[in-house]
Protein backbone atom coordinates (compact mmCIF):
# COMPACT_ATOMS: atom_id res chain seq x y z
CA UNK A 1 0.00 0.00 0.00
CA UNK A 2 1.56 3.25 -0.72
CA UNK A 3 1.57 6.39 1.65
CA UNK A 4 0.29 9.12 0.93
CA UNK A 5 1.07 12.45 2.53
CA UNK A 6 -1.65 15.25 3.21
CA UNK A 7 -0.80 17.57 0.41
CA UNK A 8 -0.79 14.35 -1.76
CA UNK A 9 -4.26 13.41 -0.86
CA UNK A 10 -5.88 14.85 -4.37
CA UNK A 11 -3.08 12.30 -6.10
CA UNK A 12 -4.30 9.84 -4.57
CA UNK A 13 -7.86 10.05 -5.71
CA UNK A 14 -7.17 11.05 -8.99
CA UNK A 15 -4.99 7.48 -9.10
CA UNK A 16 -7.39 5.64 -7.73
CA UNK A 17 -10.38 6.76 -10.38
CA UNK A 18 -7.75 5.79 -12.81
CA UNK A 19 -7.43 2.45 -11.43
CA UNK A 20 -10.51 2.13 -11.52
CA UNK A 21 -11.18 3.22 -15.15
CA UNK A 22 -8.51 0.61 -15.93
CA UNK A 23 -10.44 -2.07 -14.14
CA UNK A 24 -13.02 -1.22 -16.68
CA UNK A 25 -10.92 -1.27 -19.36
CA UNK A 26 -12.38 2.76 -20.26
CA UNK A 27 -8.95 3.75 -21.94
CA UNK A 28 -10.30 7.17 -22.89
CA UNK A 29 -11.24 7.97 -19.08
CA UNK A 30 -7.87 6.68 -18.52
CA UNK A 31 -6.39 9.12 -20.91
CA UNK A 32 -8.41 11.91 -19.80
CA UNK A 33 -7.86 10.94 -15.48
CA UNK A 34 -3.79 10.78 -16.82
CA UNK A 35 -3.72 14.69 -18.26
CA UNK A 36 -5.69 15.74 -14.68
CA UNK A 37 -3.31 13.86 -12.71
CA UNK A 38 0.16 15.42 -14.45
CA UNK A 39 -1.91 18.52 -14.05
CA UNK A 40 -2.16 18.41 -10.38
CA UNK A 41 1.14 17.08 -10.00
CA UNK A 42 2.62 19.94 -11.57
CA UNK A 43 0.46 22.22 -9.69
CA UNK A 44 1.36 20.32 -5.96
CA UNK A 45 4.88 19.93 -6.27
CA UNK A 46 6.07 22.93 -8.01
CA UNK A 47 4.81 24.77 -5.15
CA UNK A 48 6.12 22.87 -2.12
CA UNK A 49 7.29 24.63 1.19
CA UNK A 50 10.40 23.52 2.96
CA UNK A 51 8.10 21.61 4.96
CA UNK A 52 6.46 20.13 2.74
CA UNK A 53 10.52 18.97 1.57
CA UNK A 54 10.75 17.77 4.75
CA UNK A 55 8.25 15.63 4.72
CA UNK A 56 9.15 14.20 1.41
CA UNK A 57 12.58 13.64 2.63
CA UNK A 58 11.37 11.52 5.30
CA UNK A 59 8.66 9.72 3.06
CA UNK A 60 8.37 5.97 3.87
CA UNK A 61 8.25 4.76 0.20
CA UNK A 62 11.46 7.08 -0.86
CA UNK A 63 14.22 5.13 -1.47
CA UNK A 64 16.85 4.20 1.06
CA UNK A 65 20.82 3.41 1.07
CA UNK A 66 20.30 -0.13 0.36
CA UNK A 67 17.63 0.17 -2.78
CA UNK A 68 20.23 2.65 -4.46
CA UNK A 69 23.18 -0.28 -3.91
CA UNK A 70 20.71 -2.77 -5.30
CA UNK A 71 19.87 -0.80 -7.82
CA UNK A 72 23.68 0.46 -8.82
CA UNK A 73 25.80 -2.13 -7.86
CA UNK A 74 27.06 -4.87 -9.69
CA UNK A 75 28.66 -7.81 -8.13
CA UNK A 76 28.31 -6.26 -4.36
CA UNK A 77 30.71 -7.75 -1.60
CA UNK A 78 29.47 -6.23 1.63
CA UNK A 79 32.08 -5.25 4.67
CA UNK A 80 30.96 -5.88 8.03
CA UNK A 81 32.21 -4.62 11.40
CA UNK A 82 35.11 -2.27 12.65
CA UNK A 83 37.29 -4.94 14.34
CA UNK A 84 36.64 -3.22 18.00
CA UNK A 85 32.87 -3.86 19.29
CA UNK A 86 30.04 -4.80 16.77
CA UNK A 87 29.08 -4.51 13.20
CA UNK A 88 26.76 -1.43 12.97
CA UNK A 89 23.43 -2.19 10.66
CA UNK A 90 22.66 1.22 9.81
CA UNK A 91 25.97 1.91 7.60
CA UNK A 92 25.99 0.10 4.84
CA UNK A 93 30.03 -0.50 3.19
CA UNK A 94 29.59 -2.38 -0.12
CA UNK A 95 31.96 -2.59 -2.76
CA UNK A 96 31.22 -3.66 -6.92
CA UNK A 97 31.02 -2.15 -9.94
CA UNK A 98 29.02 0.87 -11.59
CA UNK A 99 29.04 1.06 -15.22
CA UNK A 100 31.91 -1.10 -15.23
CA UNK A 101 33.75 0.89 -12.42
CA UNK A 102 35.05 -0.56 -9.13
CA UNK A 103 33.34 1.62 -6.44
CA UNK A 104 32.83 1.66 -2.78
CA UNK A 105 29.35 2.78 -1.39
CA UNK A 106 28.62 3.79 1.96
CA UNK A 107 25.30 4.76 2.48
CA UNK A 108 23.04 4.89 5.64
CA UNK A 109 19.85 2.79 6.04
CA UNK A 110 16.44 3.56 7.78
CA UNK A 111 15.41 0.46 6.82
CA UNK A 112 11.39 -0.65 6.71
CA UNK A 113 8.98 -2.41 8.78
CA UNK A 114 9.41 -2.71 12.26
CA UNK A 115 11.86 -5.56 12.60
CA UNK A 116 13.99 -3.82 10.14
CA UNK A 117 14.23 -0.74 11.56
CA UNK A 118 14.86 -1.90 14.94
CA UNK A 119 18.13 -3.71 13.19
CA UNK A 120 19.49 -0.60 11.12
CA UNK A 121 18.43 1.55 14.52
CA UNK A 122 16.17 3.73 12.27
CA UNK A 123 19.23 4.95 9.91
CA UNK A 124 20.74 6.63 13.42
CA UNK A 125 24.38 5.24 13.29
CA UNK A 126 26.65 4.60 16.67
CA UNK A 127 30.49 5.17 16.44
CA UNK A 128 30.89 1.46 15.18
CA UNK A 129 29.15 2.38 12.29
CA UNK A 130 31.26 5.37 11.56
CA UNK A 131 34.41 3.38 12.49
CA UNK A 132 33.39 1.27 9.77
CA UNK A 133 32.93 3.42 7.73
CA UNK A 134 36.32 4.71 7.75
CA UNK A 135 37.50 1.11 7.79
CA UNK A 136 36.31 0.77 4.56
CA UNK A 137 37.31 4.23 3.06
CA UNK A 138 40.51 3.12 3.78
CA UNK A 139 40.66 0.61 1.82
CA UNK A 140 39.02 1.72 -0.75
CA UNK A 141 41.97 4.58 -0.61
CA UNK A 142 44.64 1.82 -0.66
CA UNK A 143 43.52 0.57 -4.00
CA UNK A 144 42.76 3.73 -5.33
CA UNK A 145 38.72 3.32 -5.12
CA UNK A 146 36.62 6.14 -5.52
CA UNK A 147 33.93 6.19 -3.00
CA UNK A 148 30.27 7.62 -3.33
CA UNK A 149 28.33 8.43 0.25
CA UNK A 150 24.86 8.23 0.34
CA UNK A 151 23.10 10.39 3.29
CA UNK A 152 20.15 9.23 4.76
CA UNK A 153 19.86 9.57 8.76
CA UNK A 154 17.85 11.58 11.32
CA UNK A 155 20.57 11.79 13.22
CA UNK A 156 23.54 10.36 14.92
CA UNK A 157 22.13 7.98 17.44
CA UNK A 158 22.18 9.82 21.46
CA UNK A 159 21.95 6.94 23.70
CA UNK A 160 23.82 6.50 26.16
CA UNK A 161 25.83 3.52 24.92
CA UNK A 162 27.09 5.55 22.20
CA UNK A 163 28.03 7.96 23.84
CA UNK A 164 30.30 5.71 26.25
CA UNK A 165 31.89 4.88 23.26
CA UNK A 166 32.75 8.24 22.35
CA UNK A 167 30.11 9.11 19.71
CA UNK A 168 31.38 12.87 18.77
CA UNK A 169 35.16 11.28 18.29
CA UNK A 170 33.72 9.12 16.06
CA UNK A 171 32.66 11.22 14.42
CA UNK A 172 35.31 14.06 14.70
CA UNK A 173 37.89 11.31 13.51
CA UNK A 174 35.53 11.02 9.88
CA UNK A 175 36.10 14.41 9.41
CA UNK A 176 39.45 14.76 9.68
CA UNK A 177 40.06 11.30 7.82
CA UNK A 178 37.50 11.89 5.13
CA UNK A 179 39.05 15.17 4.56
CA UNK A 180 42.80 13.86 3.85
CA UNK A 181 41.40 10.55 1.90
CA UNK A 182 43.37 10.45 -1.22
CA UNK A 183 40.93 8.38 -3.55
CA UNK A 184 38.31 9.88 -4.96
CA UNK A 185 34.62 10.87 -2.73
CA UNK A 186 31.58 12.00 -3.69
CA UNK A 187 28.42 12.12 -1.52
CA UNK A 188 24.76 12.14 -1.92
CA UNK A 189 22.22 13.58 0.42
CA UNK A 190 19.28 11.29 -0.93
CA UNK A 191 16.99 11.72 1.86
CA UNK A 192 17.14 13.56 5.48
CA UNK A 193 20.36 14.68 6.34
CA UNK A 194 20.51 15.40 10.03
CA UNK A 195 22.93 17.11 12.04
CA UNK A 196 26.94 15.08 12.81
CA UNK A 197 25.16 11.87 11.87
CA UNK A 198 25.28 12.97 7.68
CA UNK A 199 28.34 15.25 8.18
CA UNK A 200 30.39 12.53 9.06
CA UNK A 201 29.55 11.02 5.56
CA UNK A 202 29.62 14.06 3.33
CA UNK A 203 32.73 15.28 3.57
CA UNK A 204 33.58 14.55 -0.23
CA UNK A 205 35.15 16.21 -3.43
CA UNK A 206 31.80 16.70 -4.49
CA UNK A 207 28.70 17.00 -1.98
CA UNK A 208 25.63 17.09 -3.62
CA UNK A 209 22.05 16.63 -2.52
CA UNK A 210 18.55 15.10 -3.86
CA UNK A 211 16.06 17.60 -5.05
CA UNK A 212 13.55 17.03 -2.39
CA UNK A 213 16.53 15.78 -0.01
CA UNK A 214 17.02 18.03 3.07
CA UNK A 215 20.28 18.74 5.12
CA UNK A 216 20.40 20.85 8.35
CA UNK A 217 22.18 20.55 11.52
CA UNK A 218 19.34 19.89 13.43
CA UNK A 219 15.94 18.99 12.39
CA UNK A 220 13.10 21.65 12.20
CA UNK A 221 11.19 19.91 15.38
CA UNK A 222 14.29 20.30 17.19
CA UNK A 223 14.84 23.53 16.21
CA UNK A 224 11.21 24.46 17.26
CA UNK A 225 11.41 23.24 20.47
CA UNK A 226 14.49 24.77 21.78
CA UNK A 227 13.72 28.09 20.12
CA UNK A 228 10.03 28.14 20.95
CA UNK A 229 9.56 25.48 23.68
CA UNK A 230 7.00 24.37 20.78
CA UNK A 231 7.58 21.16 18.73
CA UNK A 232 4.45 22.37 16.82
CA UNK A 233 6.52 25.76 15.05
CA UNK A 234 8.75 22.58 12.88
CA UNK A 235 7.00 24.15 9.79
CA UNK A 236 7.91 27.52 11.21
CA UNK A 237 11.42 26.22 11.87
CA UNK A 238 11.82 24.63 8.57
CA UNK A 239 11.08 27.95 6.50
CA UNK A 240 14.00 29.78 8.45
CA UNK A 241 16.71 26.48 8.55
CA UNK A 242 17.42 26.77 5.03
CA UNK A 243 17.90 23.24 4.56
CA UNK A 244 16.66 22.39 0.99
CA UNK A 245 18.80 21.38 -1.71
CA UNK A 246 18.36 25.21 -3.81
CA UNK A 247 18.94 27.22 -0.08
CA UNK A 248 21.98 25.25 0.66
CA UNK A 249 23.36 25.68 -3.39
CA UNK A 250 22.44 29.32 -3.40
CA UNK A 251 24.61 29.49 0.15
CA UNK A 252 27.60 27.58 -1.61
CA UNK A 253 27.47 24.33 0.94
CA UNK A 254 26.33 21.80 -1.44
CA UNK A 255 28.14 21.68 -5.00
CA UNK A 256 25.38 20.24 -7.29
CA UNK A 257 21.89 19.19 -6.69
CA UNK A 258 21.08 16.09 -8.27
CA UNK A 259 17.68 16.19 -10.18
CA UNK A 260 14.64 13.77 -9.27
CA UNK A 261 11.42 13.44 -10.49
CA UNK A 262 8.86 16.21 -10.15
CA UNK A 263 6.43 14.20 -8.20
CA UNK A 264 9.36 12.56 -5.98
CA UNK A 265 11.89 10.12 -5.74
CA UNK A 266 8.92 7.66 -3.66
CA UNK A 267 6.81 7.55 -6.54
CA UNK A 268 9.02 6.67 -9.59
CA UNK A 269 12.04 5.10 -8.01
CA UNK A 270 14.12 3.66 -11.12
CA UNK A 271 14.72 7.43 -12.29
CA UNK A 272 15.97 8.41 -9.31
CA UNK A 273 18.52 5.40 -9.43
CA UNK A 274 19.26 6.39 -12.87
CA UNK A 275 19.73 9.94 -11.73
CA UNK A 276 21.95 8.87 -9.18
CA UNK A 277 23.70 6.61 -11.21
CA UNK A 278 24.06 8.86 -14.03
CA UNK A 279 25.42 11.92 -11.65
CA UNK A 280 28.18 9.70 -9.79
CA UNK A 281 29.48 8.49 -13.32
CA UNK A 282 29.59 11.76 -14.73
CA UNK A 283 31.08 13.83 -11.91
CA UNK A 284 33.70 10.72 -11.49
CA UNK A 285 34.72 11.28 -14.58
CA UNK A 286 35.32 14.66 -14.13
CA UNK A 287 37.45 14.14 -10.98
CA UNK A 288 39.47 11.56 -12.78
CA UNK A 289 40.98 14.00 -14.99
CA UNK A 290 42.38 16.10 -12.31
CA UNK A 291 45.46 15.44 -10.43
CA UNK A 292 45.70 13.44 -7.00
CA UNK A 293 47.66 16.51 -5.35
CA UNK A 294 44.89 19.06 -7.40
CA UNK A 295 41.97 17.55 -5.91
CA UNK A 296 42.82 17.49 -2.28
CA UNK A 297 44.09 20.84 -2.65
CA UNK A 298 40.27 21.76 -4.03
CA UNK A 299 38.93 19.59 -1.34
CA UNK A 300 41.04 21.46 1.17
CA UNK A 301 40.45 24.91 -0.34
CA UNK A 302 36.42 24.22 -0.57
CA UNK A 303 36.56 22.89 3.37
CA UNK A 304 37.68 26.46 4.00
CA UNK A 305 35.34 28.70 2.51
CA UNK A 306 32.58 27.18 4.57
CA UNK A 307 30.85 29.57 7.05
CA UNK A 308 32.91 33.11 5.28
CA UNK A 309 30.35 35.17 4.28
CA UNK A 310 30.35 39.18 3.47
CA UNK A 311 28.76 42.12 4.70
Amino acid sequence: MATYLQFEENLKKIEEEIILANTKSDEYAAQILQAKLDKEVKKVFGNLSDYQKVQLARHPDRPYGRDYIKALLEDEYEICGERHFKDDRAIICSFGYIAGKKVLIIAEQKGRGTKNKLKRNFGMPNPEGYRKALRAARLAEKFEIPILMLVDTPGAYPGIGAEERNQSEAIARNLYEFSNLKTITISVVIGEGGSGGALAISVADKLAMMSYAVYSVISPEGCASILWSDPSQAETAANSLKLTAMSLKELNLIDDIVPEPLIGAHKEKELAYKAVGEYFINTLTKLEKISKEQRCEDRYNKLMKLGAFSE
